[in-house]
Order: structure tokens, then C-alpha cells, then sequence
């Protein structure tokens, strides 16, 4: 039974560390390299990310500035860019492409926060769901005879636990992102 409540752990583990990824390419109105994370440029016919084609570094607070070691490849990752959901233009100087991350209104940060608390809760689910098949591992064994009635009584309470753990986990998480966005 231990190892159906590791094997649970781990996967809730992947499941916040899923949503963290996807916390850090929230656009917050700073620049932040991760926004690209996502954005892939076809790069002779493979979609390559862009940290692979090229160097992103912060230069202001709301500056994010792509130098490509490849130059022929500048306009790709422009139009990567502009075709991705990260809604800023960037700016073509021939040599590098600038991103100008604009001032976040109050209602664009409501709106963000609102987008993480939905993250939040898809975790949660997905939590939920690790602890639903774990017990159903566990009433499969108790099915076969392997366990006792009381060890699934234990068994459930433990994973009912760390389940606990792992939402309250998400909810710290959650917050923390709602503070550091609404801070901005």
C-alpha cells in the first residue's frame, strides 16, 4: 500500500509542478523569459523553442530582448511571436526583436487572477483524481483479499492526507501568485 501512496505523491507533486510552469508564463506585466516557453519556431521543418534559436534576456523591468545566434532565423521567431497568445508585437531592429511588456490596468490583472485561480482549481481536480484511482487500487486489493478491511480504512485516511496536503498546497500557491499579480 505504501507504494500506491508514493506513487500518488509523485504525481500530485507533477501535477502543482505542471501548474507552477504554467504560473510562470503568466504575462504580469513584467518581463519574464518564460512567456516564450511556449512559442515554437519552425525551424527547418522542426518546431524548436525559442530559448533553443536564440539568447532572451530582461534588459528594463518591462523589456524582453531575443538576439538570435542564427540572424536569418529573426523573422521566424517574430512571426512565432506574433502568431502566439502572448498578445505583444515584437520589435524588429534587424539584429534583435524587443518585447515591450505594457502596464497591466487593473481589470487586465483581475482577469489574470482569475485565469490562475482556474489553473489552481484544474490542479485540484487533477488531485482529486490521483486520490480517486489510488482508492480504487486499494478496494481492488481489499477485492482480492490481499488486505483487510481495516488496512483500506488506514490506507484511505493516509491518501485522504496527503491529498489534503497537496490542495492546501495549491491554495498557498494560488495566493501567492493572486498577491504578486495584484501587487504589480
Amino acid at each position: 500500500m505504501k507504494e500506491i501512496i508514493e506513487n500518488a505523491k509523485s504525481k500530485m507533486e507533477k501535477s502543482i509542478n505542471v501548474m507552477l510552469s504554467d504560473f510562470a508564463a503568466v504575462r504580469v506585466g513584467r518581463a519574464n523569459p518564460a512567456v516564450l516557453d511556449k512559442v515554437r519556431v519552425d525551424y527547418y521543418g522542426a518546431p524548436t523553442p525559442v530559448n533553443q534559436l536564440a539568447s532572451v534576456s530582461v534588459s528594463e523591468a518591462r523589456v524582453l530582448v531575443i538576439t538570435p545566434w542564427d540572424k536569418s532565423v529573426l523573422t521566424k521567431i517574430e512571426k512565432a511571436i506574433q502568431a502566439s497568445d502572448i498578445g505583444i508585437n515584437p520589435q524588429n531592429d534587424g539584429t534583435v526583436l524587443r518585447m515591450t511588456f505594457p502596464q497591466l490596468t487593473e481589470e487586465d490583472r483581475k482577469k489574470i487572477v482569475k485565469d490562475v485561480k482556474k489553473q489552481g482549481e484544474e490542479t485540484k481536480v487533477a488531485i482529486r483524481s490521483i486520490r480517486r484511482d489510488a482508492i480504487e487500487k486499494g478496494k481492488t486489493k481489499k477485492k482480492n483479499s490481499e488486505i483487510t478491511e481495516d488496512d483500506l480504512a488506514d490506507f484511505e485516511e493516509k491518501i485522504q492526507k496527503v491529498t489534503d496536503k497537496y490542495v492546501k498546497r495549491v491554495d498557498e500557491l494560488v495566493a501567492e501568485k493572486e498577491k504578486e499579480i495584484m501587487s504589480i
